[in-house]
């Protein structure tokens, strides 16, 4: 059975690409396949425009150059000092002394390590290594940046430093990420697009907030059940809820400035129509806010319910009536 098959991505130039699944779901294999570490049986990978699989060695090697990656277990020089960690790429391009010196000045700085510079890996901790690898990473200026579980073997903290440098980086420099995860708090943070992975295939994919707010595939809704604001919607359908006889239970999400007016009240007050709200919750993917409420409307006559599900719409709302 191939690791991987049937895929189909158009990644954009400056933007943070998520890819999430299990493990063995061949993310890591997709990834790998990207700079050529792998190379597919059958398809194409073109990398602005060119057809990395039919590179001869010398210019794979140059395409590579252009490529960064880190890993998920920072495979650092434990022989060699932070700064001759990240000059080892540069040394191996060619570039003199005196540049290879003014360029680790520089990614030290962006990477925050510039008091580190003569310490060994060893004398790191785990996210200061994980710096080490991102400016060993960016050190011959690539246009995409790959990133292989980078942040999993990170306590939660250590992790948003990372992934608030990745965001820093992604607008300063306007690199391409690629990253792989089987974690939705990563791809939540960081990501604008996702696609999902399962036993090979890419089974969803598409905006964060539209794949993660509403999860399409069974496997998608399972990432979405880890985190509980995100899966209280999921949860509120199966929990055994009554039926509503005389009444609609509906899902509201929010996304944008909209999270934060009082529109569903608005929308009510000048009808006969009651709701009680079951469950909700207010956050943000990548700056954005969103907000999802599952509502019970009882009260008024049964087309004044309908009314006010139409004018949510009207205003923009996404409502989805749930139960029969």
């Amino acid at each position: 059975m191939p690791a991987i098959q049937q895929i189909n991505l158009h990644i954009e130039r400056g933007e943070i690409f998520g890819i999430i699944g299990h493990s063995g779901a061949g993310k890591s294999t997709l990834l790998r396949c990207v700079n050529m570490l792998e190379k597919p049986s059958s398809g194409t990978i073109q990398i602005d425009g060119e057809e990395m699989t039919s590179l001869d060695p010398r210019q794979l090697q140059a395409k590579r150059r252009k490529i960064g990656m880190i890993f998920q277990h920072f495979n650092l020089l434990s022989s060699a000092t932070v700064a001759d960690n990240i000059a080892f790429p540069l040394r191996l391009a060619g570039m003199n002394k005196a540049a290879i010196q003014s360029r680790i000045q520089e990614l030290l700085e962006l990477v925050g390590l510039q008091e580190h510079a003569h310490k060994y890996p060893n004398q790191l901790s785990g996210g200061q290594k994980q710096r080490v690898g991102i400016a060993r990473a960016l050190a011959n200026n690539p246009d995409i940046l790959l990133c292989d579980e980078a942040t999993s073997a990170l306590d939660p903290q250590t992790t948003n430093s990372i992934l608030s440098l990745l965001l820093d980086i992604n607008k300063k420099l306007g690199i391409t990420i690629l990253l792989i995860t089987h974690e939705m708090q990563v791809i939540r943070a960081i990501c604008d697009r996702v696609a999902v992975m399962e036993r090979g295939l890419v089974v969803e994919t598409g905006k964060v907030l539209d794949v993660f707010l509403k999860p399409q595939h069974a496997v998608t809704k399972e990432f979405v059940g880890q985190v509980s604001d995100l899966g209280f919607a999921q949860q509120a359908e199966t929990a055994g809820l009554q039926s509503l006889q005389n009444g609609k239970r509906i899902r509201i999400t929010y996304i944008g400035s909209k999270t934060y007016e009082p529109i569903l009240f608005e929308t009510v007050k000048s009808t006969n129509v009651s709701f009680a709200i079951l469950q909700g919750t207010i956050s943000a993917m990548k700056h954005v806010p969103y907000g999802q409420l599952v509502v019970e409307l009882t009260g008024g006559e049964p087309h004044e319910i309908d009314t006010v599900i139409a004018k949510l719409k009207q205003e923009g709302i996404d409502v989805e009536v749930l139960g029969p």
